[in-house]
Parts: structure tokens; C-alpha cells; sequence
């Protein structure tokens, strides 16, 4: 193995070594101008994310886990109530009902798109249903024309988990902009990274917005006097500064991202079960998985072969421990194949059309 010749999976120092200087120049200008919690800059990322994403609203939260948290805490839904989340969503979803006091109740996925299957969601809903939490895995969003249709027949509210979806769009509209209440992430290795963990909710909902504004602060609106019982979930100053350097070149980032997919998807042989396409979608490859039987061994063969890889994600929620007694009951065999079979590619925003073709040719050796 030839360390110099590594292509590595992803590395956040080169990512952000284009936007090194802006970087430097705002974390000065905030560091001198001595106001670190819910300033100017929050205030100034937030409208400009709103505007990003066509909503009225955007507010600024500490992390993608707390932005879920609090947009189900907004609703205040009665504890033992039910929500409906994929069965192969990233476990931070189910966390978020969980400690909500809710019950999340698992529907499979499209084995082709890998998100929610919206044939397989009314059979899942009772009288104790009352929301539905899309995930727009990898970077493609769900088919919320026909999810928002189902909520409305059931009078059951939207939250979006939009974590790995900054920028892409379903039928011409923004991920952030089809929910009641939708939830973002700005870990530093999404499409849209902070420099440390970072959050946001987008609305439409006036009241809803100053409720979510409430709770990430103490459950307070004027200080010292709380009309809520409040988290301290706060987009840190400092990270609302970096966040507004970076969302300038999102549509860029994932252009880029789109480019190199785009040679995955046209010069992998068929051996490999590839992101399907579609022209309702736009894609932003936040993640870019193939699914293949093989899966560890292809694994292996690519790090021997200088190529460092990842797995979203090696085990199911409902196989993961901490779900004993909670999901173990609820069988997902469509989740557990995707889970088993997926390996994700390099396809970082510093990465080459070289490097890509470079892993190419070796995948197609396999």
C-alpha cells in the first residue's frame, strides 16, 4: 500500500483549504467584535439560509440531533405517540422520537432511491400516529408531493430530515421547504459543513418559527423570563460565521459533487448497483453509494488498492444495541440488505476527476 498514492475517503483540511482565507478573515472579525451567543452573524446566516432554501424562517440550532429534538418538541405531541420514519435512516432520526417520549414505527425503504417507500406508509398509521419524518438519504429527497398528500388525508405533520440534503431539490423544490418544521445538519463533512457541529430548522410557520426560536433558548423569548421548559441549542456565532462563508459556494460544492458522480454513474460496470437518476430529482451526493454482495471484500480490495472507503451504515437501527426491547420487534429486511451491501465512494468536494477515474479502473478490475 502505497501511502502517498491514497485516495482518501475524505479529509476535511483539504475541503476546506479554498476558503481557508475567508475563514481566517470572519473568525478575526468575530473574535474582535466580542459578542459569541446569538449575534449579528447568526442573524445573518439564518436569513441568508432562508432564503437559500425558499422559506420564510430559518433558526440557527447547535446541531442536527437538536434541530429534530426540538422540531418534535414544537408540536408537543402526547407522550406514546406514534411517528413514522424509515427503517435505514441514520439513528439520530430515531433518537430524536425516542427522546421526545414518542415511538418511532419503521417503513422500508425503495430498495432503488433508498429512501421512505410511499406505497408502504398508510398501512403503517394508526390512531396514534401524528407525524411522519422523511430522510433525504445521501442527498436525494423524498417523494414529498405524495408524503405531504398522506399527511393531510391523516391530519399528521411533516418534519423533513433534511441532514444530508443541502441544496437538493424534489420537482424544482428545495429539501427544507416541503415540511411543517425541517431539520438540518451542519456536520463538518455535509455538502454544507461547519468547522465543529452546527444545526438549523426551516418553516413557513410564523408561530411555529418563534416557538422553535423559544425552545433553543431556555424556552425563553425575553431573557430571564422562560415560557417554555427550553434546551440551550444555540448555532454557535462563531460557526453562523463560517456557515455563511461556505453557503456562498454550495451551488459549487455540489456541482462538483454532481460532476464526479457523474462519472461513477457512467463508467462503473453493472456489477455494481448504482444511485438510480431521475429528472425530478436533482441530486447532491452527499454520500455516493453502490451496494454490491460482496461488499467487505470490494472494501478490502479498494484499501489494498489506495483507496480508503466508508459504510452508511454497517448495521440497521433496530439490529443496533442501544434498540434492544425498543425496535427489535420491528423486522426490516429491506434495510438490513441495504445495510449490508453499501459501500460509499470517495466523492468530497476536494477530490479530482482524476481520483474518481482512478477508483473507477480499479472497482472495474474487481
Amino acid at each position: 500500500m502505497n501511502l502517498t498514492d491514497m485516495i482518501e475517503y475524505e479529509n476535511l483540511g483539504k475541503l476546506n483549504k479554498p476558503f481557508f482565507k475567508e475563514l481566517e478573515q470572519t473568525f478575526k472579525e468575530t473574535l474582535e467584535g466580542g459578542w459569541y451567543i446569538l449575534g449579528n452573524k447568526v442573524q445573518e446566516f439564518e436569513i441568508q439560509f432562508a432564503d437559500y432554501c425558499g422559506t420564510k424562517y430559518s433558526l440557527g440550532l447547535a446541531n442536527g440531533l437538536d434541530a429534530l429534538i426540538i422540531a418534535l418538541r414544537a408540536f408537543n405531541f402526547e407522550k406514546g405517540s406514534e411517528v413514522i420514519v424509515p427503517s435505514n435512516t441514520y439513528i439520530a432520526t430515531i433518537l430524536s422520537i425516542l427522546h421526545n417520549g414518542l415511538v418511532p414505527v419503521l417503513v422500508e425503504p425503495d430498495i432503488a432511491t433508498y429512501n421512505i417507500d410511499v406505497k408502504k406508509i398508510e398501512e403503517k398509521i394508526t390512531k396514534k400516529t401524528k407525524a411522519i419524518i422523511p430522510v433525504h438519504l445521501y442527498g436525494k429527497v423524498c417523494e414529498m408531493d405524495t408524503i405531504n398528500a398522506i399527511a393531510k388525508k391523516n391530519n399528521l405533520k411533516v418534519i423533513e430530515d433534511c441532514a444530508q440534503a443541502h441544496g437538493a431539490t424534489y420537482k424544482s423544490v428545495n429539501a427544507g421547504n416541503w415540511g411543517d418544521l425541517n431539520a438540518f445538519s451542519f456536520y463538518p463533512t455535509k455538502n454544507l459543513g461547519a468547522i465543529g457541529d452546527a444545526g438549523a430548522i426551516t418553516t413557513n410557520d410564523e408561530d411555529l418559527a418563534g416557538k422553535v426560536k423559544s425552545l433553543r433558548n431556555y424556552g425563553s423569548k425575553v431573557k430571564y423570563y422562560n415560557e417554555l421548559v427550553g434546551y440551550n441549542s444555540r448555532l454557535d456565532e462563531m460557526q453562523a460565521a463560517f456557515l455563511s462563508i461556505k453557503l456562498k459556494y454550495l451551488d459549487k460544492i455540489n456541482e462538483h459533487k454532481r460532476l464526479l458522480a457523474a462519472l461513477y454513474l457512467k463508467h462503473l460496470k453493472s456489477d455494481f448497483i448504482k444511485p438510480v437518476v431521475h429528472s425530478d430529482y436533482v441530486d447532491v451526493y452527499h454520500i455516493f453509494c453502490v451496494r454490491h454482495p460482496k461488499r467487505n471484500e470490494l472494501k478490502e480490495y479498494l484499501l489494498k488498492n489506495n483507496t480508503k472507503t466508508d459504510i452508511h451504515y454497517p448495521v440497521a437501527p433496530n439490529k443496533q444495541t442501544a434498540m434492544r426491547g425498543i425496535l427489535d420487534n420491528q423486522p426490516t429486511p429491506l434495510a438490513e440488505e441495504i445495510h449490508q451491501t453499501t459501500l460509499s465512494l470517495p466523492i468530497s468536494y476536494y477530490h479530482t476527476e482524476q481520483d474518481i477515474l482512478k477508483v473507477i479502473e480499479v472497482m472495474n478490475k474487481f
